[in-house]
């Protein structure tokens, strides 16, 4: 059986029989979000089994058939507060299956080889966001808006901060919660927002955490796929109270 050390989050690549462990490397009062991408170069679904305690039953992710490594991804979010280790298999059921995998927060992957990693800048202006991106900032403490464009249907890309993610979908087709699925009870951590749309947007704050956008789309629906983050900062008149 191939064993994989996922210590570090990295992307990876998990095929009939092989088992990947990230352990005791989850922290706690942080959410995860594992990202499955189908690489088998047959239209076949892979099934990938996630062991996260002793006590509870693995979770069971089902990860869309595509060819040529185009299909979306299949997301799992995981909460440090109920487990620091996890693994994932691909049984040996499952001939020619392949599975490309990692591990997004604001923490991982420690090893971002094979992932474009890389700061955000509040300039307004727009980045792509392809496949295998991830995206990170600190903003300052006051507010800004994050906008995400896309023309093609479905697109879904992942917002993190240390316990809190929003699944945001553009051009919304079907309910995205076939691809998504959860460990434990995390799920309360989770906001998923679709929109039938091309673009979305919402303001955020910063406090002086990082904040995380990573793509949970196809090679070809990113193609145009890009996102922006801006500034609303001002200048506010103070009073002083003593006149």
């Amino acid at each position: 059986m191939n064993n994989i050390n996922w210590n570090n989050g990295q992307l990876i690549t998990l095929e009939q029989g092989a088992t990947a462990t990230c352990n005791g490397n989850l922290n706690n009062g942080q959410l995860y979000c594992l990202y499955f991408y189908n690489a088998a170069q047959n239209d076949a679904d892979t099934t990938v089994t996630l062991v996260w305690s002793n006590s509870q039953p693995p979770v069971t992710i089902d990860v869309p058939g595509t060819t040529q490594n185009q299909g979306l991804a299949a997301i799992c979010f995981v909460d440090g507060d109920e487990t620091n280790t996890v693994s994932v298999s691909v049984t040996n059921g499952q001939p020619g299956a392949s599975v490309q995998a990692f591990i997004g927060s604001v923490k991982m992957p420690t090893d971002t080889q094979g992932i474009v990693n890389m700061q955000l800048p509040a300039d307004g202006q727009r980045h792509q966001l392809e496949k295998f991106t991830r995206y990170y900032s600190v903003p300052e403490s006051h507010w800004y808006q994050v906008q995400l464009q896309s023309n093609v249907n479905q697109f879904i890309s992942v917002q993190m901060q240390e316990q809190k993610a929003t699944v945001n979908v553009i051009n919304k087709m079907v309910d995205p919660s076939t691809n998504i699925t959860y460990a434990g009870n995390c799920q309360q951590y989770v906001t998923v927002n679709a929109v039938n749309k091309q673009q979305t947007s919402w303001n955020i704050q910063g406090n002086g955490k990082q904040f995380v956008w990573i793509n949970a789309d196809s090679i070809q629906d990113s193609a145009s796929a890009t996102i922006s983050l801006q500034s609303l900062s001002g200048v506010y008149a103070s009073f002083d109270s003593k006149r």
